[in-house]
């Protein structure tokens, strides 16, 4: 594992500093590449520590994760912030993207990538296909082959029960039908939700786009309906401590596939703690930054 920036952790208190005086509030970031229920303990840990926040701006770095893992850091923030707003600079994608929509305030910069949350399925061969792949296939078998509509359902149901095991497909509509739930679920968290019609919101981010990786910009999200707003000094910090992040979090940061990484990281204005991952499959270990970068 290449050493970290020695001044890592200064660097982000001094950017957390600034976001909390810019903005009066407390500031967490929140960095993973990929959400799960690990991150719970050390990000109750930091919630505890923080106390009960007037106002919580998360400054979130993700790519994606466990969909329950993303909806329980969302209920945990939220328990311990009157208001709850999420700073994104640049990915959040994916899980990340159903986390923020329990904020009452998004931050968005010019490079912010959210995502669709539809569910994805692996398959054996290490290839992913979403929901949408599965519920359009009898439009594309009418549209690019001539079937009547009718014809097409028959057909689409029989060919995908010999391509996937049927409580395999099952099970994957329940994912379709548990995303919504939770979707709706964190959308009524807000502190404005009350008459809010969120069903256009979430059809769209489930089934509006035509491929689980459209990057979906800030303005697009507001024009949805989610709390987006633009606020210059708070992007400029933010992007800042984007920086710090991508030369840190990541597997890509490893000098081998051999070597452990960094895959998540929790900051306040108390301090850095990584997460440290081996490729041998031990259970990882959260360590302080620390002056030499690597952590005791």
């Amino acid at each position: 594992m290449p050493p970290l920036n020695p001044s890592l952790g200064p660097d982000l208190l001094r950017h957390i500093a600034r976001l909390e005086r810019a903005r009066n509030s407390t500031v967490l970031v929140l960095a993973a590449s990929h959400l799960d229920f690990e991150l719970l303990p050390a990000l109750y840990e930091q919630c505890r520590a923080l106390g009960k926040a007037e106002r919580l701006d998360v400054v979130l770095h993700g790519r994606g994760g466990v969909v329950n893992a993303a909806r329980r850091i969302a209920l945990l923030l939220r328990g311990h912030a009157a208001r709850l707003g999420f700073i994104v600079p640049y990915h959040c994608q994916s899980a990340a993207t159903l986390l923020t929509l329990c904020a009452d305030e998004i931050v968005a910069g010019e490079l912010a990538l959210f995502s669709p949350i539809d569910p994805l399925l692996g398959g054996a061969d290490g290839s992913t296909f979403s929901g949408l792949d599965i519920k359009q296939f009898g439009d594309m078998a009418a549209n690019w082959f001539g079937l009547d509509q009718e014809q097409a359902r028959s057909e689409s149901l029989a060919l995908l029960c010999n391509s996937i095991f049927p409580p395999s497909l099952t099970a994957f509509y329940r994912s379709n039908l548990e995303i919504e739930q939770i979707a709706h679920e964190l959308l009524a968290t807000r502190i404005d939700a009350a008459g809010r019609d969120d069903a256009r919101l979430v059809r769209q981010l489930m089934a509006g786009y035509h491929s689980h990786n459209y990057a979906i910009t800030g303005l697009e999200l507001a024009a949805l309906g989610l709390p987006l707003r633009r606020d210059v000094e708070a992007e400029a910090v933010a992007w800042e401590i984007s920086t710090l992040l991508q030369d840190t979090v990541g597997g890509a940061q490893r000098a081998s596939e051999d070597a452990p990484w960094f895959d998540a990281l929790l900051a306040t204005r108390d301090g850095v703690q990584l997460r440290r991952r081996h490729a041998s499959a031990l259970a990882p270990a959260w360590v302080p930054a620390t002056s030499d970068g690597a952590g005791p």
